[in-house]
């Protein structure tokens, strides 16, 4: 990346035109009359402007964007009151489940400093995060199930360019996190929507051979790691663009180099090491060891950030149990730029990975019209979090395990075997 550029425009503004296009377009699959409701932080709004124009241009109802703010989400861990920390907006929430019900589209750009809690009380932190997820279940439960299309992707803040490149001068660690955002993002290019389009026909031509051998279980061997994961009865892998239940083909996360699919949360054994550090709610958790038993985490250490990962895993009985086990080649171009973006939307597309937490109803054969209990009941896990972590490297070996036990190479040193 070139560093000979105009300063005061360290964004290219005709890149995140068409971001914010395939946003639109691509992520959400917007329909003629649809309303959306989108969040950000207050730095974005660049590209919040410029998804509300290919928004009404696409044939919107109504946009109404959410903006949040890093100043004012540390005005409230200094100088709010104690027992604010176990309070969140349910009428939001609400709000936003309804929205939802009603067949409102949903979009989230993500932007602001990973970090930004990491000098904070950590046990605030933790209170208000699980205040605000129990608050959000109404709205989350219309998104994982995919009730209406949803999309992420993500802006180049200040904060969260220092970050990524903290030896650069802002200007300069803006402009090459832009760059990273729109290469992975797939928009550093003429006709993005086409591109995308030919990535999604290569995801889904992983799913479909996966969805045709019915394997019962995943065995991951490599360096710290002995792992069986027993998949959901009925299960069904999934990867780029998802049709939504309000019959809306959407790409739920951009960037996305992923197949997943639904774990049996009852069915995981042996032992794991995360091949990538985790940040989770301005904490850097590294080299995470996990041991499994009857799909639970019996036994969790962390070289950095252990206490950390403890107080996720005591969240509820879910949090120690998988909601999602995906597969992405080494040679994932986010991997091979060698950059940790302390942003699971990013990292997690660097590498094979499980999810802590919920599972997505969508990952089974006719998910759409199974109850809570039935999904219970085939391996589905329920949990307030969901939290992506990265156990693939290019040391990873895969084998798929049929029914009769025999096994199927999937994956041989990081890289998918057929």
């Amino acid at each position: 990346m070139t560093d000979q550029r105009n300063t005061s425009t360290p964004i290219d503004p005709v890149k995140l035109d068409r971001l914010a296009e395939v946003a639109v377009k691509v992520g959400l699959g917007l329909r003629p009359g649809q309303d959306l409701l989108l969040t950000a932080p207050a730095i974005a709004l660049p590209l919040v402007r410029r998804i509300a124009v290919h928004a009404y241009k696409a044939g919107a109802g109504i946009v109404t964007p959410i903006l949040s703010d890093e100043e004012m989400t540390l005005a409230r861990y200094r100088h709010g009151h104690d027992d604010s920390f176990d309070r969140a907006a349910n009428w939001l929430y609400e709000g936003m489940a309804k929205a939802f019900s009603n067949n409102t589209a949903r979009l989230a750009i993500v932007g602001d400093n990973p970090m930004l809690l990491s000098g904070e009380d950590a046990s605030k932190v933790a209170r208000a995060s699980k205040a605000n997820s129990m608050a959000y279940q109404p709205a989350l439960e219309k998104i994982v199930n995919f009730d209406t299309n949803w999309n992420i992707i993500a802006y180049p803040s200040p904060s969260w360019a220092k970050q990524v490149f903290p030896n650069d001068p802002e200007e300069v660690a803006i402009g090459k996190l832009a760059d990273a955002i729109f290469a992975a993002s797939r928009v550093d290019r003429d006709d993005a929507p086409a591109n995308w389009a030919s990535h999604n026909a290569v995801l889904r031509e992983r799913t479909n051979w996966l969805n045709g051998q019915r394997f019962r279980a995943l065995q991951y061997s490599g360096p710290g790691t002995d792992l069986t994961i027993g998949l959901a009865d009925g299960h069904e892998w999934e990867g780029g663009a998802s049709l939504s239940k309000n019959g809306i083909s959407c790409n739920a996360n951009i960037p996305t180099e992923e197949v997943f699919t639904t774990p049996h949360c009852r069915r995981v054994y042996g032992h794991v090491v995360s091949s990538k550090p985790l940040s989770y709610q301005g904490t850097l958790i590294d080299n995470i060891a996990v041991r499994f038993e009857d799909g639970r985490i019996v036994d969790a250490k962390a070289s950095r950030g252990e206490e950390v990962l403890n107080k996720v895993l005591d969240t509820d009985e879910g949090a120690r149990r998988l909601g999602e086990v995906a597969l992405v080649p080494h040679s994932s171009p986010i991997s091979q730029s060698g950059l940790l973006f302390y942003n699971t939307l990013f990292d997690e597309n660097a590498a094979s990975h499980i999810a802590l937490g919920q599972c997505y109803s969508k990952c089974f054969v006719n998910g759409a019209q199974l109850t809570p209990q039935q999904i219970a009941a085939q391996g589905g896990n329920q949990s307030l979090i969901h939290i992506d972590w990265m156990i693939g490297s290019a040391e990873t070996d895969i084998d798929g395990i049929l029914a009769d036990g025999s096994k199927v190479p999937v994956f041989r040193k990081g890289e998918w075997a057929k």
